[in-house]
């Protein structure tokens, strides 16, 4: 995939992953036309999110959105919680995120976290070489991601997955860490050491 490709699924992206709200049909019709220009497995995959999604009544979608994401650490949008949880590492992290935005000259809008998927793949979008190496240093965050939304047969899997074909494939390293993952959940801090939660079940 070129670079303009990539970029293309990475804007699409983010517009799709962000809250559903009023301008959703208008941001649905704005990704549709762009995706007219491309091709491919990535671009089909959204095409046919897009698609499910002008399905879905208006008033739903909102409720959809805050169920499959804000509801499970799992299916989380904020990728550092996959690899930090809820430790002190993960206030590092942010930090660092920031940084890096801020030395690229990029500052994103105000509201949401800097590891906020939507805000991490516009980034990408605007300053591909930096932003592509941000979000494959956060492929298994985004592996386990597609893991949850798939076992909770979200359509927004479909996005993930999309991303995901715009990165190199994974590496031994990263699989290793998503069945970790998968298997105990994200580190938890408790009275000043790090420790690994009980999580039974795997995936929710």
């Amino acid at each position: 995939m070129n670079r303009y490709e990539s970029r293309l699924i990475h804007q699409a992206a983010s517009l799709l992953l962000s809250y559903p709200g009023d301008d959703w049909a208008a941001r649905l019709d704005l990704v549709r036309t762009a995706l007219d220009t491309g091709g491919g497995a990535a671009t089909e995959r959204l095409r046919g999110f897009c698609a499910e999604a002008m399905a879905q009544p208006a008033l739903d979608a909102g409720a959809a959105y805050v169920a499959t994401f804000d509801r499970s650490g799992r299916r989380t949008l904020h990728m550092t919680y996959y690899g930090d949880g809820d430790t002190r590492r993960r206030g590092e992290s942010l930090l660092e995120l920031k940084t890096l935005y801020r030395d690229h000259g990029w500052q994103p809008g105000a509201g949401e976290l800097p590891d906020f998927l939507p805000v991490m793949l516009e980034f990408a979008a605007r300053v591909p070489g930096p932003g592509g190496r941000l979000l494959r240093a956060h492929r298994p965050g985004l592996d386990l991601l597609r893991t949850g939304l798939t076992a909770r047969r979200s359509h927004y899997a479909a996005v993930v997955e999309a991303v995901l074909m715009t990165l190199p494939r994974a590496t031994s390293a990263d699989r290793r860490t998503v069945r970790e993952r998968v298997a105990l959940g994200p580190p938890a801090e408790r009275v000043g050491r790090t420790v690994l939660p009980e999580v039974p079940g795997g995936v929710r």
